[in-house]
């Protein structure tokens, strides 16, 4: 046994928010943990792809521009006793109905908020912390021409490894310009070291991680906390739904009569708990409290038509429920790829001598020179386009071409 706490203690492959938890968890009312058993949960370090996707999704809700992120995908064992309350044959029957198999590709998606000047991150990704086929959201953001240092804020919709990983790169700030944005019942639990001290593993290893990636930006005053419903800025609010963890929040947006809601870790596994809402998993701190809030979410995100935004859903983990009897479905967001092309570089500096050339034109004729009406005039047109019978007619054949 001591090998395997050991072990467990020095594993970077151990994830999604609690990846080995107790049967007996925390107590609902002050999320305290005493932990006998212990399920492990393995994560694939193997890849299937030799190339990176794309790793990104952009969409509009009303005028604000929201980018899907993704951080990587990873390998996760459902078998083994990591769902909880679940009927006999239930995960394996509705996992070959949607044509998957264990361990799932699990995503980890996070969100690019672009709102009044501010580039806003929606969870921060997982770093090193759930092995090497995530720890992309770096790179992604790049991809999509923003520089992490050039995020101003990060609203977490809960402080574990995989939502906060992201957020240091060994000592240095990823995001060094960032508020870091978190519910005070989030930071008040994990940052408590009398609960620190009695967790077990691997409770005990993410206690620690808090320390290496969330405690910086607390020591230089970039963690900035909140309580309940709150709103940060026109358009954007929180949502406490506390149960996944003590201070897990969904974030609000709205603009021009549409609204997408970021929902962190409601759900984990969506094969099976679209269809079963009810079924939690060993991650979550208060398993009957997290069924509760993902039971009203889809309920109230399907009366009123609104988008859902996920963490763990497949990439862009973006869409709306629809309920069906005692269930739910999810319809993913339609795809879209309607922007106009953009001009070539050539294209654009045809366009801009050709502009120039008609306002120099325009602009000798306040004066004294006589170019101009020589340009215009039939009978001393100087014939400089030969498709062209009259300066008058090459004059407008001119202003044609200028850009409108």
């Amino acid at each position: 046994m001591g090998k395997i706490i050991s072990f467990l203690r020095r594993s970077t492959f151990v994830l999604i928010a609690g990846l080995a938890f107790s049967n007996s968890l925390f107590s609902n009312a002050s999320f305290a943990q005493t932990v006998t058993a212990k399920s492990t949960v393995s994560l694939s370090k193997n890849s299937k792809l030799v190339q990176s996707q794309a790793g990104f999704y952009r969409m509009t809700i009303g005028d604000i521009n929201v980018t899907a992120l993704s951080d990587g995908t990873v390998g996760l064992q459902i078998l083994d006793g990591l769902l909880l309350n679940v009927k006999s044959g239930e995960v394996e029957k509705l996992l070959d109905y949607n044509y998957q198999k264990s361990p799932i590709d699990a995503s980890i998606n996070a969100f690019l908020v672009q709102l009044n000047g501010k580039l806003i991150l929606i969870d921060a990704g997982s770093a090193e912390l759930v092995g090497p086929t995530a720890n992309k959201l770096p790179d992604t953001l790049r991809s999509v021409g923003v520089q992490p240092e050039q995020i101003t804020d990060i609203f977490l919709t809960h402080i574990h490894p995989d939502h906060s990983g992201g957020l240091m790169e060994g000592d240095k700030k990823v995001f060094p310009k960032a508020i870091v944005h978190v519910d005070k019942r989030e930071v008040d639990y994990w940052f408590d070291k009398a609960i620190a001290e009695k967790a077990a593993e691997p409770l005990k290893t993410f206690f620690s991680q808090v320390d290496t990636k969330v405690k910086p930006y607390r020591d230089s005053g970039q963690l900035k906390t909140f309580e309940g419903a709150t709103q940060f800025f026109p358009g954007l609010r929180s949502q406490p739904t506390y149960g996944h963890t003590p201070g897990h929040s969904l974030y609000v947006l709205e603009s021009g009569g549409e609204k997408l809601v970021f929902c962190g870790d409601l759900v984990h596994v969506d094969a099976v708990q679209f269809d079963d809402p009810s079924v939690c998993i060993k991650f979550d701190s208060d398993p009957e409290k997290a069924a509760e809030q993902r039971k009203k979410t889809f309920a109230d995100a399907a009366k009123h038509r609104y988008l859902l935004a996920f963490a763990h859903v497949s990439f862009p983990g973006v869409g709306h429920v629809r309920k069906e009897g005692d269930h739910y479905r999810w319809i993913p967001v339609e795809y879209m790829n309607d922007a106009l092309k953009q001009q070539s570089q050539g294209e654009s500096n045809v366009q801009t001598n050709e502009k120039q050339e008609a306002i120099s034109l325009l602009q000798s004729l306040q004066t004294t020179d006589p170019k101009p009406l020589d340009y215009i005039n039939p009978n001393k047109y100087i014939q400089h386009n030969l498709n062209v019978a009259t300066g008058l007619q090459g004059l407008k054949e001119l202003f044609s071409r200028i850009p409108k």
